[in-house]
C-alpha cells in the first residue's frame, strides 16, 4: 500500500496538535482526517475507514478510551490501528488504553520526526507479523485462524479479536507447546521500533483468555508464555 493511499485520523481537542501534526504526516504523502472529540472520531472513522487512528485520551463529550472501545466494536475498523497520543504515560493509564483495545501508545511530548517514525512503524503492522508464517489459514485443535481474514473460528462460532491481540494469538499458535519469551513476544508482534509498557503482554494474554478460553494459555513464570490445545 503507497502512502498517498493510507488515510489516518487524528484526535485531539487541542487545535495546535491537530495542525502540527497533521502538518507533519501530511509532508510524508499521508491522508489526514481529523476529529476534535470521541463522538466525532467514532463518526468520522465510521465514514473514511482509516487504516491509523492516532487519539488523545482526555477530549470533551467524549474520551478517547471510551470512542477506543466504541471503535472496536465496529466490524469494518477491526484492521484499523488505534494508538494514543497523549500526556497521560502512567502505567495504569497504558494499561487501561490497552484494555480499551488500543494497539499502542505514544507520550506526549515528541519531536515530529520521532512521531513520523512511530507512526511509519506503526503502519509497516500492514504488512502482518514480521517472523512469522506465512500461511494464512491455521487450524490447531478446534480452533481455525485465517490470518489473512484475521478471523478465529472456534466450534464453529467466530471470535473477533482487536489486531494485535489476533496476532499475538496467531504467533503462539504456529508452535504449540514452545514457550514464547516475552523478548520473542515484543519482537514479532510489536516490533524492536515501538516501545511499550512492561505489562503489554500479561493485558493483552488476559484479554485472549477472556475471549478463547483460559485454558489454552500457560504461564511460565519468569520467562513468558505457550499455548496448548
Amino acid at each position: 500500500m503507497k502512502k498517498k493511499d493510507i488515510k489516518i485520523l487524528l484526535v485531539d481537542d487541542e487545535q495546535d496538535i491537530l495542525e502540527i501534526v497533521g502538518y507533519n504526516l501530511s509532508q510524508e504523502g499521508y491522508q489526514i482526517v481529523t476529529a476534535s472529540n470521541g463522538k466525532e472520531a467514532i463518526a468520522k472513522a465510521k465514514k473514511e475507514h482509516p487504516q491509523l487512528i492516532i487519539m488523545d485520551v482526555m477530549m470533551p463529550e467524549m474520551d478517547g478510551m471510551e470512542a477506543c472501545e466504541n471503535i472496536r466494536k465496529i466490524p469494518e475498523l477491526q484492521d484499523t490501528i488505534i494508538t494514543f497520543l497523549t500526556a497521560r504515560s502512567e502505567d495504569y493509564s497504558q494499561v487501561a488504553g490497552f484494555d480499551a483495545g488500543a494497539d499502542d501508545y505514544i507520550a506526549k511530548p515528541i519531536k515530529p520526526k520521532v512521531l513520523v517514525s512511530k507512526v511509519q512503524a506503526l503502519l509497516r503492522r500492514l504488512k502482518g507479523v514480521e517472523g512469522v508464517s506465512s500461511t494464512t489459514t491455521l487450524t490447531v485443535g478446534n480452533i481455525e485462524i485465517n490470518r489473512e481474514e484475521y478471523k478465529i473460528i472456534k466450534d464453529g462460532d467466530e471470535i473477533i479479536l482487536p489486531r494485535k491481540e489476533f496476532e499475538l494469538f496467531y504467533l503462539l499458535a504456529t508452535k504449540p507447546g514452545k514457550v514464547f519469551t516475552r523478548e520473542e513476544i515484543l519482537d514479532k508482534v510489536w516490533g524492536n521500533e515501538v516501545v511499550v509498557g512492561g505489562r503489554t503482554i500479561d493485558v493483552h494474554i488476559r484479554k485472549l483468555r477472556e475471549k478463547i478460553g483460559d485454558s489454552f494459555f500457560k504461564t511460565i513464570k519468569g520467562v513468558g508464555y505457550k499455548i496448548e490445545f
